[in-house]
């Protein structure tokens, strides 16, 4: 979307914090560019399927004033408690602790009613699960993610992806870590597109990003695990220099 400013979410300018509590790049400038294109609005219950620490859970509660219930089964990488209780503990920092209810639940077993949910919202999540279960088991996520939605209900899937271009070979090496390799996480647009139609959602708005290339390098830069391993994240994303590395937004609808 061109000249988007993201006047809700500037006025949170703190990105060490940012991209600490939140998981990829984009952090509340992604929320903030995802809600507006999912149409949020005031009172409409909102699903947040991999929720991490809840930092956007929290923003999306706060700033577009939806209910939302936040589901993570992970556990954090730092303290090794569950990803819940931080998104717990993060709706009480934000003020949000009334609209903000955390599950240690996961897809594609939610265990969670039918027809719940005017919106779903899921970034930088299910991507990984491609390295778990497969891409059926990623049609399995998403079909549940259907089951949950009302019809007509909208869902906001955000992922790390790659151009619809052949992986650079002087890149591979940089992209094929032995956990969770971006070469095999990482889809296309025009892929994750075909993904979700088969899997029974109706395609509204299917884009990369436009700040794509800005929000990969501020997650190299503040992002506590690229500080820790420069050689890793960022080294990849330095090697890349906007060839293959993007970063894909859709919006989908469940058939009434």
């Amino acid at each position: 979307m061109p000249n988007f400013t993201y006047p809700k979410s500037s006025r949170y300018t703190d990105l060490d914090l940012i991209y600490e509590q939140c998981s990829g790049p984009g952090g509340l400038k992604l929320a903030e560019f995802m809600a507006h294109k999912m149409g949020l609005y005031p009172g409409a219950k909102l699903l947040d399927v991999g929720c991490n620490r809840g930092w956007q859970t929290c923003f999306l509660a706060k700033e577009f004033g939806v209910n939302a219930v936040g589901i993570d089964p992970w556990p954090d990488r730092v303290s090794k408690e569950p990803m819940i209780e931080h998104l717990r503990r993060n709706a009480e920092v934000w003020g949000v602790e009334s609209s903000v209810l955390a599950l240690e639940l996961g897809v594609p077993e939610s265990k969670l009613a039918s027809q719940s949910f005017d919106f779903v919202y899921s970034t930088t999540a299910l991507e990984m699960l491609r390295i778990i279960n497969g891409e059926d088991g990623y049609l399995e996520c998403l079909r549940e993610i259907l089951r949950v939605l009302r019809p007509g209900g909208v869902l906001g899937l955000g992922e790390p992806m790659h151009l619809e271009v052949a992986l650079p070979p002087d890149l591979e090496p940089y992209v094929s870590q032995a956990e969770y390799p971006w070469k095999e996480c990482f889809r296309s647009l025009s892929q994750t597109r075909a993904a979700l139609e088969e899997a029974g959602l109706v395609v509204d708005d299917a884009r990369y990003a436009p700040d794509a290339e800005v929000w990969w390098r501020e997650y190299a830069e503040h992002d506590p695990f690229c500080k820790q391993k420069p050689g890793e994240d960022p080294k990849a994303i330095e090697v890349d220099g906007g060839r293959w590395l993007s970063f894909g937004c859709l919006i989908a609808h469940k058939p009434a």
